[in-house]
């Protein structure tokens, strides 16, 4: 925005833009309102190499309202949670002036990382931050170019190869004192519950604890799951529901009908998350992250239906991704089959 006012020898222009503070003095008004226009455009294309004095910390929290807040919740939780970790863990990066950051500075956060995590997590984390200087440069004009460019980041790792044994489930229900027969009473069945339609569905926790009366058609066999990872890609997704599914379903439709609720389930997906390992750490059950249920479904019902089938059920359109990252059976499973 640009202010003018009659001084002693002509007219003193005043452009503030995107955190930027210019003056100058022209002798006509037309002059210094040319001046202004001008002043305006070059800060804004950054020509003046001249940026706002922010913060990687407010970069982050103008990314949240524009891009991140605007995702599905599932989603939007898991990346919040790394840019709090992010800004919590790294405060001297946090506290920098957004268009300083150098290559240098990212590849310490990466080698400071790596010390702590595996590569493909670094990766994944760079993946979502890196963004935030593509909207920085292009729209905001907070800096001239991303550091992203300087620096080398580790290769994609392989996929996790973890699936659920029977034993271990039977162990977790039992410490949860849940049976498939009947409904959750207590916060901690119904994370439990969770698992088993995680098992029987292969779906996502954020898409199970959405389930609900009017969302579910038991009669069909369908779950309309309106908001979901790639819902902006494909839009609603219509899920079949595999009969062991639809009798787990009935019994928690029942619960809810009788306690006049939607929703099938009243916990979180946070509380799911904190539930679901203190059951599995009380069992001693190691490295079963609850995502590994649904890659543990995806292979059970490989050999029950045909790869096309098996990507309409979990929902990708990516078939290298279902066979390299959610298919997980054994080699020693296979040939015992063969």
């Amino acid at each position: 925005m640009a202010y003018f006012r009659k001084v002693k020898n002509g007219w003193r222009a005043e452009v503030e833009r995107a955190g930027v503070r210019r003056t100058a003095t022209r002798p006509t008004k037309a002059e210094a309102q040319a001046w202004a226009v001008a002043e305006e455009a070059a800060i804004l294309a950054g020509t003046r190499g001249e940026y706002p004095s922010r913060t990687l910390a407010e970069a982050v929290a103008r990314y949240r309202v524009e891009v991140t807040d605007k995702k599905p919740a599932g989603v939007s939780r898991a990346d919040n949670l790394r840019f709090d970790a992010w800004l919590r863990d790294y405060p001297d990066l946090a506290g920098k002036t957004f268009h300083k950051i150098t290559g240098e500075d990212l590849a310490a956060w990466r080698d400071a990382r790596l010390k702590l995590v595996s590569g493909s997590s670094v990766l994944r984390e760079a993946q979502q931050f890196r963004p935030i200087w593509t909207l920085a440069v292009r729209q905001w004009k907070w800096a001239g170019q991303s550091p992203w460019k300087d620096i080398k980041l580790p290769t994609k790792g392989h996929a996790r190869r973890r699936v659920g044994g029977w034993e271990e489930i039977r162990l977790i229900l039992r410490s949860a004192g849940t049976s498939p027969r009947v409904a959750p009473r207590t916060p901690q069945q119904e994370a439990a519950w969770a698992m088993l339609i995680a098992l029987a569905t292969s779906l996502r926790s954020g898409e199970i604890l959405r389930m609900s009366t009017t969302t579910v058609d038991l009669k069909r066999k369908v779950y309309e799951l309106r908001h979901h990872k790639t819902e902006a890609v494909v839009g609603a997704r219509r899920v079949p529901l595999p009969g062991r599914a639809v009798r787990l379903l009935r019994v928690l439709e029942a619960q809810a009908v009788n306690e006049k609720r939607e929703s099938y389930f009243t916990i979180s997906d946070a509380s799911r998350d904190t539930l679901y390992r203190k059951l599995r750490d009380r069992t001693m059950v190691k490295g079963l992250r609850f995502h590994d249920l649904r890659a543990t479904a995806l292979t059970m019902l490989s050999k029950r239906v045909d790869v096309m089938t098996l990507a309409k059920i979990s929902g990708h359109k990516n078939i290298n991704e279902l066979f390299n990252t959610y298919y997980r059976e054994t080699e020693e499973a296979i040939a015992a089959r063969l």
